[in-house]
C-alpha cells in the first residue's frame, strides 16, 4: 500500500462561514469530489460562529456571573441541526458530536485554574473537533472515504496559550508519524483536520490566535512539502479591499509573497498574518478561491506576482489611541520605550501603530478591555496616560494624495505616518463612503 507522503499532497482549508449549515458542508463534499485522485489533505476551522459562542462560554465559566448551561445547549443544538439536515442516516454523526460534548461537559463542570489563557485553549478549541467529527463522519457515510486526525497531537507548540508558537523539529516528526500510520492501515487519500488549535507535548490544547486555521494549512504545507495551498473563502479572491467598507473593491488575480505580507502585516483580513511566510520559505503557491464557485481561478500569491500596483486598502476599527507621557517631564528615552514594550508584551498587546516625539508616545491597538485594563493600571505608576476610543486605522498602499484625501473624507487626523509605498492614518470611526 502507498504510504499518503509518497507523492506530493495538495492542502485545502475551508473556513467557518464555508461550513456553517448543511449546504456548506455539501459544498465541501462536492469540491473534495472533484480532487479524489489526488492525495489531499483538508484543514477546517470551527462552524459558523462557533468560536464567539465558545468565547462566552469560556467567561460564564471563567468568571461565574452567567450560567453556561444555555450557552452549552444553543451549541449542541447548533450542530445537532446541522447534523439533521445533513443525511436521515445521523446517528453516527450523533454518537460521534455527543462524545466530545461529554468531554466538553466534564470540563465545564470542574474547577477552572487562575489563567484565562490556558482555559480559552482548552475550552474554545473544542470547536474545530466538533466540526471535523462532524463532516468526516458525513463524508463516510456517504461514500467520501477519509480519515480524521487530531492537530493537538501533530502541531506542537509551546505553553504561549492563546499565541502558541510552533515548534517546526518536534511537529514535523509528530505530524509525519501521524499520517504515516493511519494511512499504511487505510488507503483513503483524503485526511481532515482541525486549523486554528495545535498541543503541547504533555497533552494540553493551545491554539494559534484568532483566524490562525490558515497559518495551520501552511505549517502542515510546509512540513509535508504541499504542491499548493487552496484557502476557500465567501469572495471572489483576494481583494484590494473589504467591500463591506469600500463598495469599489477589485479583485487581485495575483501578487507576489512580499506584497500579501505586508497587506497581512498591516492587517489585511483575507490571509492570517503569519501564514506566507513558511509558504514562501518552500515557495508553495497559495491560492484563494470562492467555495461557491469552485470553478472560478480566485486569485494567486506566489514569486510571480502581478506587477501593476492597485492601491489596496485596510480599514481596522475599534481601535484605541494611547498617548503615554513620564510624569516626571522627561524625554521618551530608550529606557521608557523599554518599559512601555515590556508591559505591552506581558498582556499580549499587539502594537498597530507607533509614534513618538520628544515628551510622548503614543499607540493604535485594538481596544480589547481586559488586556487594555492591565497595561494601564500598570503603565499608571511611571506615566500619565490619554486616550481616544472608536477609533479607526486606515492603511492604504499604493496610495497617492487624491485616494487619501478621498478616503479621509475631511475627517480630524489623530496620527499619521508615511512611506514611499504605504499611508496609516487614525481617524475616528464612521462609515467611509
Amino acid at each position: 500500500m502507498e504510504n499518503f507522503l509518497d507523492s506530493k499532497i495538495i492542502v485545502f482549508k475551508f473556513g467557518g462561514a464555508s461550513v456553517k449549515d448543511a449546504a456548506g458542508v455539501k459544498n465541501l463534499q462536492r469540491i473534495v469530489e472533484q480532487y479524489k485522485d489526488r492525495k489531499l489533505f483538508v484543514v477546517i476551522s470551527a462552524v459558523g460562529k462557533t468560536t464567539n459562542l465558545l468565547e462566552k462560554v469560556l467567561d460564564a465559566y471563567f468568571y461565574g456571573q452567567t450560567d453556561w448551561k444555555p450557552l452549552f445547549n444553543q451549541l449542541k443544538d447548533n450542530h445537532l441541526e446541522i447534523a439533521r439536515a445533513l443525511t436521515e442516516h445521523n446517528d453516527r454523526i450523533i454518537a460521534k458530536l455527543d462524545s466530545v460534548f461529554e468531554q466538553l461537559e466534564q470540563k465545564l463542570q470542574s474547577p477552572h485554574s487562575d489563567r484565562y489563557e490556558y482555559e480559552y485553549d482548552q475550552i474554545v478549541s473544542f470547536g474545530e473537533i466538533l466540526s471535523t467529527k462532524l463532516i468526516s463522519t458525513y463524508l463516510n457515510i456517504v461514500g467520501v472515504r477519509n480519515q480524521w486526525l487530531d492537530a493537538r497531537r501533530m502541531l506542537l507548540t509551546d505553553k504561549n496559550f492563546m499565541e502558541a508558537k510552533i515548534d517546526w523539529y518536534a511537529s514535523e516528526t509528530a505530524l509525519k508519524n501521524a499520517v504515516s500510520a493511519v494511512t499504511l492501515k487505510h488507503d483513503e487519500n483524503l485526511l481532515i483536520t482541525q486549523g486554528f488549535i495545535a498541543g503541547t507535548g504533555d497533552g494540553c490544547a493551545t491554539t494559534f490566535g484568532r483566524e490562525g486555521s490558515d497559518y495551520s494549512a501552511a505549517i502542515i504545507a510546509y512540513l509535508l512539502d504541499a504542491e499548493n495551498v487552496t484557502i476557500w473563502k465567501d469572495v471572489p479572491g483576494l481583494l484590494n479591499a473589504d467591500p463591506k467598507y469600500f463598495p469599489e473593491a477589485v479583485k487581485l488575480d495575483s501578487i507576489s509573497y512580499e506584497e500579501a505580507i505586508e497587506l497581512s502585516y498591516y492587517g489585511a483580513t483575507i490571509i492570517h498574518p503569519k501564514t506566507l511566510k513558511p509558504l514562501q520559505n518552500k515557495q508553495i503557491p497559495l491560492y484563494i478561491k470562492p467555495f461557491l464557485h469552485p470553478e472560478e481561478s480566485g486569485s494567486v500569491i506566489s514569486f510571480a506576482g502581478q506587477k501593476d500596483e492597485i492601491p489596496s486598502y485596510i480599514f481596522k476599527r475599534n481601535q484605541l489611541l494611547i498617548t503615554i507621557f513620564p510624569k516626571d517631564f522627561s524625554f521618551i528615552t530608550v529606557d521608557n520605550l523599554s518599559k512601555i514594550f515590556a508591559i505591552l508584551s506581558k498582556y499580549g498587546v499587539k502594537v498597530n501603530l507607533m509614534q513618538n516625539t520628544a515628551l510622548s508616545f503614543s499607540i493604535c491597538t485594538e481596544n480589547i478591555p481586559r488586556n487594555i485594563t492591565k497595561v494601564v493600571n500598570e503603565l499608571s505608576g511611571d506615566f500619565v496616560i490619554k486616550y481616544n476610543e472608536n477609533m479607526e486605522l486606515v492603511t492604504i498602499r499604493h496610495y497617492s494624495e487624491d485616494i487619501v484625501n478621498k478616503v479621509i473624507g475631511g475627517r480630524k487626523v489623530y496620527a499619521e505616518q508615511r512611506s514611499r509605498v504605504t499611508v496609516q492614518v487614525v481617524v475616528k470611526e464612521e462609515n467611509l463612503l
